[in-house]
Order: C-alpha cells, then structure tokens, then sequence
C-alpha cells in the first residue's frame, strides 16, 4: 500500500518505486481495473501527492495490473444519482486530469489489454503512452448513452486532431495498438507484455531532465500553446526564470567541463 497517509485510502491503487520512479498501478483485476468511486478517490490523492508533495518522485509511471490498463468507470456503480451528484463525482474525475497535465512532473502510461472508456481518457491525459501491439482503445462512452468524459473531449483533439477524435468519439470505435501508434495516439509500441518496461525505461531518461524545466514545459504546453501569441507569452514569462535557475548554471558548467550535468529542481 502506499506509503503516505491518503484521506480516501484505496488498496486497489498501488505505488512502488524503481529510484526515482513512482510506478501507480490500478489493481481490480476482477473487473479488469474498472474505477469505483473509492479507487478515483484513491487515484486522485495519490497522484496529487506524487505530483505536487512528493520530493523523492521525478517522473510517474501509471499502469494496470493483470495485463490490462483499465475498462474505465465500475458501470455496476452507475446507480440513480441526481444531477449535483454527479456533477460531484464528475468533478473528482476531472481533478485527476488537472493534476496529470498541469503538474509539474511528466506522467508515463504503460498500456497492456483494454483501455477503454474513462480508462482511455485517463491514458491520453499522460504526458507519453506505451502500449503493446495488442493493447486495444474505445472511447466506449456513447455505448451507454453518455458523452466522453475524463477530460477527454480536450486531451484526444490535441493528441490526433480533431476529425480522427470526432471520430473515435462519435463511433466509439475499438482499435489495436498498432492502429493507435498509426495514428499519434501511443507514442511507442512495443511487444506484448513489455509495455511497463518500457514505460519505465522511458521513464528513466525523463528523470535525468532538470525538474523545474521539466514543470515549466508542461505548464506552456498545457497552458500557453493554443495559439501563437499565448506560446510566445509562455517564452517570455518562463525562460528568465530559468535562466536565473541553478540547473541551468550547473548545465552550462557541465558543458563546458565535458561532464554529465546533475540537476536538483532548484
């Protein structure tokens, strides 16, 4: 179990460490890792805690157990609820993919089975996505009479366009890992059951990157690229920052002294 105190503890979310690597595994495997109410909560914290608090964590990784990422929401907990309730639980989901992409540490998915539904929109709400050849993706959600949700109608536009989204969406068409690759939607396809691995190997590289840099560049690609003028404000407000940065000082001595840089975030 984690090894932080979680208001809304959940056994089913699982942390492990590989160095600097905090690996966040769903773990339902019964209902192919389906989200219950509990498990979002669980998920939200954790991922928070790593993102925002944890000083020992430079890059996550999140993953499913048992071969499969995740079938998205628990539907047998998709019981009668009144509009503010689930606007509630709605909002809890939408913080997970605030904190994804607006923290300041890169997240990894690792995708291996299904992600589907709200599975889905949590694996493109990472920053990069490996998955296995046999990996498959739906956007299932108008299959039960409902809208894509999970941040999902912002996040899969900006990773493959918006006509091949609007088709995903609309038809909630299944797809392979290898038509996902094809299509911008994983960045790196790997053989069955080397997804993790993978994942953490990509992981490993993002953890040697100077960590304030690292927050900054998700933060203007989050925040200030949607049009011209708001990436060239994002160049003006945070590159003074950093070259005022103590990274940037030892990156530059490192350089010239023919040595690996060893960066701190500060």
């Amino acid at each position: 179990m984690n090894a932080f105190n979680l208001k809304h503890a959940d056994e089913r979310i699982q942390v492990t460490r590989d160095g600097e690597i905090a690996i966040v595994t769903i773990a339902n495997p019964q209902r192919r890792n389906a989200l219950g109410r509990q498990m979002r909560l669980t998920l939200r914290d954790t991922l928070h805690h790593l993102l925002v608090a944890d000083p020992d964590s430079r890059v996550i990784v999140l993953t499913g157990a048992d071969g499969q990422f995740s079938a998205g929401a628990d539907i047998s907990e998709m019981v009668q609820r009144t509009v503010l309730q689930s606007r509630e639980i709605l909002d809890e989901s939408c913080q997970v993919v605030r904190d994804m992409l607006g923290g300041p540490k890169p997240v990894i998915c690792a995708v291996e089975g299904i992600a589907f539904g709200a599975g889905l929109s949590l694996a493109v709400a990472t920053d990069y996505i490996v998955a296995s050849s046999s990996a498959r993706f739906c956007a299932a959600f108008l299959r039960i009479g409902l809208i894509p949700d999970t941040g999902i109608l912002w996040t899969l536009p900006k990773k493959i366009g918006m006509s091949k989204a609007r088709e995903l969406l609309s038809l909630a068409r299944e797809i392979d890992g290898v038509e996902a690759a094809r299509i911008g939607l994983v960045n790196q396809l790997v053989e069955p059951g080397q997804a993790l691995a993978a994942a953490i190997a990509y992981a490993k590289e993002l953890a040697k990157q100077p960590p304030l840099g690292m927050a900054l560049l998700k933060a203007a690609l989050t925040f200030g690229a949607d049009d011209m003028d708001a990436a060239l404000r994002a160049e003006i407000d945070f590159q003074p920052l950093l070259r005022q940065s103590k990274d940037h000082l030892e990156a530059a001595n490192a350089f010239i002294e023919k040595r690996a840089p060893v960066f701190t975030g500060q």
